[in-house]
């Protein structure tokens, strides 16, 4: 696949030629404390407060960030619903397979292949950027001391301490850019009922409805000193009747390859909670028909190690943007999913920068997954485009993450993500909410009483 406006690897971002070879060579002299603070100069003037380039891009298709959209932009509605802030916006004009030469160079191979798989009926609505992200004060303020505290440890395995705000905000690695999607703000704490659909070929699918819980260890009331902790996860099936009240329970940690993820399982028709086996790596995610890795929940997860993790650069992509079409409370799943893909008609794609990571996987190393390619937003550090290949090196499957900015909390936050078989044409996707009629909930606080096994088999019942 051809690439453009790349940046090299020795680059911290795209910036006007002079200022750019400046900086580097001011990173080159200038001992750690420098060069960090050098970063966080650049915050709030060149760069946003999250490190994306504040300046649109030179033919104008993408805009200068001027803010975000403001927390009174995008009302949230009492039945969940929120408006569409841009929804008098029109296309711009339509990608097909039939048109699809002319604009390869602003796609992934992964979304090239859709059209391959599906030239009838994929295609991809095109409309104005709008760089709506936008974060509370209080997260721009702790990612500006970022750059002279936050470092990588164990090889990038882990962190020396929890960031509060992006970890790196001018990324020079590209396991840096993979941590900061991790990391990415999502509000502290997050409780959310769902949907997750496995569609076959037909355009038939199962459906499994669950009510899912996150806590950030900020917002664990009595979390203590433990540094290694990154979240608290636990979901709850409410549908199909035969599997509702079975409860998944995680403790997340930050170094998974020091201390490995902790899950257990309450199973309702056993009344007792299992510790379950390693929900990590390749290992098939629960109830996707394999269709998906427990490593693909959130575009990934979990320990970096088993990859080599290659900062490619810069480029600028059609991503799947302001998705307030697919969040529509008037929608059901079958308006939504299609044969071979979901309603190309809901999808607004935009284009936007985004740092481009290979992971490549190590040498002794096991993965059904043998590279990765990660397209991740300069303004949400969101992986929006994941790229996937097996084992002989051949594209197998497509990832994307179609996201909003939830207001009024200023989160920016991911709708859905849809795994895309391109062997089989069969895809998964989860995070639909279109026939729930509550809002997600932010902010709450928790105690790890909480998330204990015994806590979980109550919540279960």
């Amino acid at each position: 696949m051809k690439t453009k406006n790349l940046i090299p690897e020795n680059t911290i971002s795209q910036r006007s030629a002079a200022k750019s070879l400046a900086f580097s060579a001011l990173l080159a002299m200038t001992p750690l404390a420098m060069q960090a603070q050098a970063d966080t100069e650049l915050l709030g003037s060149s760069l946003t407060p999250v490190g994306a380039e504040k300046a649109g891009n030179t033919d104008g298709t993408i805009p200068e960030w001027n803010g975000g959209l403001l927390p009174d932009q995008g009302v949230l509605q009492s039945d969940g619903s929120m408006d569409n802030p841009f929804k008098n916006d029109a296309v711009q004009f339509t990608i097909t397979a039939k048109n699809l030469d002319k604009y390869r160079d602003r796609l992934s191979d992964g979304q090239i292949a859709m059209f391959e798989r599906h030239p009838d009926t994929y295609k991809m609505n095109v409309y104005p950027t709008r760089r709506s992200a936008s974060y509370p004060e209080a997260y721009y303020q702790a990612t500006k001391t970022n750059p002279e505290k936050v470092q990588l440890t164990d090889n990038g395995n882990g962190l020396n301490q929890l960031a509060n705000g992006v970890p790196f905000p001018t990324p020079t690695t590209g396991i840096e850019v993979i941590w900061n999607h991790m990391l990415r703000y999502r509000g502290d704490s997050i409780t959310l009922p769902l949907s997750q659909v496995v569609a076959e070929t037909s355009g038939r699918y199962k459906e499994v409805t669950k009510e899912t819980v996150w806590h950030f260890a900020p917002s664990i009331t009595d979390a203590g000193d433990n540094k290694n902790l990154l979240f608290f996860y636990k979901s709850k099936v409410l549908s199909p009747v035969r599997l509702a009240g079975e409860v998944t329970l995680v403790h997340e940690p930050i170094n998974q390859v020091e201390e490995p993820r902790r899950a257990w399982k309450y199973l309702p028709g056993q009344r007792r909670v299992r510790r379950a086996p390693n929900v990590a790596y390749d290992n098939p995610a629960s109830g996707t028909d394999n269709l998906k890795t427990a490593d693909n929940s959130d575009m990934f997860n979990g320990a970096p190690d088993r990859y080599e993790w290659t900062l490619i650069g810069k480029k600028e992509l059609y991503i799947p943007y302001n998705s307030y079409a697919l969040y529509d409370k008037n929608l059901t799943n079958d308006d939504i999913i299609r044969p071979g893909h979901i309603n190309p008609d809901l999808v607004r794609y935009e284009l936007h920068r985004v740092w481009e990571v290979e992971a490549t996987l190590k040498e002794g190393e096991r993965h059904v997954y043998s590279k990765r390619t990660f397209y991740v937003d300069e303004d949400t550090w969101q992986a929006s485009i994941v790229d996937h290949y097996d084992s002989r090196n051949q594209l197998w499957r497509m990832g994307e993450a179609h996201a909003i900015q939830y207001n009024p909390k200023q989160v920016p936050w991911l709708v859905n993500e849809v795994f895309y078989d391109l062997n089989s044409g069969r895809y998964v996707t989860n995070g639909l909410a279109n026939a729930i009629k509550e809002p997600l909930e932010f902010g709450v606080m928790a105690s790890k009483s909480d998330y204990t096994p015994a806590a979980i088999r109550r919540w279960g019942k």
